[in-house]
């Protein structure tokens, strides 16, 4: 499976939801792994995520918006007080940790600003992911709060408009 410049953008289907749904993740990344139930299809069916797929109509990853990007553990403590368009993406494990990020991000950046005209984006990402926060650092992306839920630690990452510009 390859990522090619040329992704199809498409609506969540229940088939893709539970496709995406069995991927499974390497240790550590096995944080990111989810169960095939009712009610995380549905989560995905809400119409806050979407997907991308290859020429060969593989699914290469997803993203989400809005609440569905967010950690609930972060609302308390006002990690979402200030506004801006919260993004969670995730790619599939086959292309995971082989160079395709960037390609696979600037992708999903470019549909979120044709979704969110005028915002910055915002991310949340579990700290132990380096791999992840290096390459949003890359795109662009600033370091600004850290909280836990449980014994994780997460980071948001925002991108400013000015930075969207660069």
């Amino acid at each position: 499976m390859v990522i090619k410049v040329k992704l199809i953008f498409k609506e969540m289907t229940k088939e893709h939801a539970e496709n995406i749904l069995m991927w499974k993740y390497e240790i550590p990344y096995d944080f990111y792994n989810n169960d095939v139930t009712e009610e995380n299809i549905f989560e995905m069916m809400n119409g806050n995520y979407r997907c991308f797929l290859n020429e060969e109509d593989e699914i290469i990853g997803f993203f989400c918006i809005g609440e569905a990007a967010r950690v609930p553990a972060g609302h308390p403590l006002g990690i979402y007080k200030e506004v801006a368009t919260d993004i969670g993406l995730g790619m599939n494990p086959k292309l995971v940790g082989k160079g395709h990020g960037v390609l696979f991000c600037q992708h999903v950046l470019d549909q979120v600003q044709k979704i969110e005209l005028g915002s910055p984006l915002r991310l949340t990402v579990a700290s132990f992911n380096k791999r992840a926060t290096h390459l949003y650092e890359e795109l662009g992306f600033k370091k600004k709060d850290t909280f836990h839920k449980g014994t994780v630690e997460f980071i948001t990452m925002v991108k400013t408009e000015e930075e969207q510009c660069k």
